[in-house]
């Protein structure tokens, strides 16, 4: 995938903040992703590995440690459950809501350029938050 540009157009999200998942949902070793836009009439986002529990300071409710297999400065980041889709396709919630925000998302998008959303930034400890969480003002 290109890099994505960020949209001067960040449309709301009503998708992801009343999503309803728990931390049970998701258990270490687990590959997931989060969705950061669109590209080219499909959703696209961050791959990483569920690597442990971990407080997600924003929200203040339980979270996971995520692992970027890529690295970097921020090989490691702290999300919420609501945040996390599974790569498996037999993850039938997951497929649900991957569902519904592709419904919303592409018919926003519909050039060929890879575009990030900017629901989500990263605070200065490496928790990934979602604009209608907490502190999400933060990078």
């Amino acid at each position: 995938m290109p890099d994505a540009t960020r949209s001067t157009f960040v449309p709301a999200d009503a998708i992801t903040p009343e999503r309803d998942i728990t931390h049970a949902h998701f258990a270490p070793g687990d590959r997931i992703v989060v969705i950061k836009g669109v590209d080219e009439g499909t959703l696209w986002g961050e791959a990483m590995t569920v690597v442990t529990p971990s407080w997600h300071t924003p929200t203040n409710e339980d979270g996971w440690r995520l692992r970027n297999p890529d690295g970097g400065a921020r090989s490691f980041i702290t999300g919420h459950p609501r945040y996390l889709v599974h790569l498996s396709a037999a993850c039938p919630d997951c497929l649900i809501y991957q569902r519904a925000l592709q419904d919303y998302l592409v018919p926003k998008f519909p050039g060929s350029e890879a575009v990030d959303v900017g629901w989500y930034s990263i605070t200065e400890l490496n928790q990934l938050v979602h604009v209608a969480d907490g502190r999400a003002g933060r990078r």
